[in-house]
């Protein structure tokens, strides 16, 4: 663009020169010609014009956004009077966090929320989203931009408060996330898709609640934790004893089975198996037979 207006100023001090007289009236023809090579040189390079990757082009001739004439990434013929504004279609994240050099904006930018039971829950969540395309013109010129601080963050934080108010704080905590989650992703996206925007993912980084409830929910999880060690250990002493009964069956079982097989003759035929060995025995010196308590031994010897 500034090429043009160069070359047209060339041809202007050509002409006026010209009629002034002086040395500019014998070169007003070079004058004029090279004004004009300089005016279609600045309208060739104004004509086309190049989009980055991962970006679009919107257009806005005289101050009005052309809004059915986006330019895709690459080289693009347009008029050389129009100006081409680049916008980002790739994903892109805004963080609102309470630590200040983990979010988007400096500073503590939390969602705090008052839940169903009326406690204040602060909330860290990361946005992912990217701009659609055909829909570039449209979002800059209704928002411009710094459409993320007019949006993005403001619609993003009114519906998580708006439905965080269905659920008490320790649901929102444990057992009842993943629906709210559900439930807020649903909402943003709706609203996203109304302006321009694909909301591709919602991160809830972290979920913060009073002091006074995390300590009564730790005091839980002990109480929880110190019932279910008790119960461990009342099962295994009941498994040791079991044992120990069973051990103790069968000892009784073995012993009233081999008093009930000692019988008399048994005794005595298993007395004369080993006074036999004794007998064989090249050791043997001396040894004592008997029959019963009252009858006399023999003792048999060298």
């Amino acid at each position: 663009m500034g090429l043009i207006f160069f070359g047209l100023i060339i041809i202007i001090i050509g002409i006026v020169g010209s009629k002034s007289g002086g040395q500019l009236a014998r070169y007003k023809t070079l004058i004029v010609i090279g004004g004009i090579v300089v005016m279609v040189i600045g309208g060739i390079t104004a004509a086309v014009r190049q989009v980055p990757a991962g970006h679009v082009g919107v257009q806005r001739l005289f101050g009005e956004v052309q809004k059915d004439k986006v330019l895709y990434e690459g080289l693009n013929f347009v008029n050389p009077l129009v100006d081409v504004i680049e916008m980002s279609v790739r994903t892109e994240n805004y963080t609102m966090a309470a630590v200040s050099d983990e979010g988007t904006k400096r500073g503590d930018d939390a969602i705090r929320v008052l839940s169903g039971d009326g406690l204040e829950v602060v909330i860290d969540m990361t946005v992912l989203y990217k701009i659609i395309p055909t829909d570039a013109p449209r979002i800059y010129q209704k928002l411009g931009e710094a459409f993320e601080q007019k949006f993005i963050r403001p619609i993003t934080r009114t519906k998580i408060r708006e439905n965080a108010v269905d659920y008490n704080a320790i649901d929102l905590y444990s057992t009842m996330r993943k629906p709210f989650e559900a439930a807020i992703v649903k909402n943003i996206e709706d609203e996203f898709a109304k302006e321009g925007f694909l909301l591709e993912q919602l991160l809830i980084r972290k979920i913060d609640l009073p002091t006074s409830v995390k300590q009564s929910i730790e005091s839980k999880i002990t109480a929880v934790q110190e019932a279910q060690r008790m119960e461990y250990v009342l099962q295994k002493e009941k498994q040791e004893a079991e044992r120990q009964r069973v051990k103790a069956r069968g000892i009784a079982d073995a012993q009233k089975i081999l008093s009930e097989g000692l019988s008399a003759k048994v005794l005595q035929f298993e007395q004369i198996k080993v006074q036999k060995e004794l007998v064989n025995s090249p050791n043997a010196k001396i040894i004592l037979l008997g029959t019963g308590q009252k009858a006399p031994p023999f003792i048999i010897g060298n």
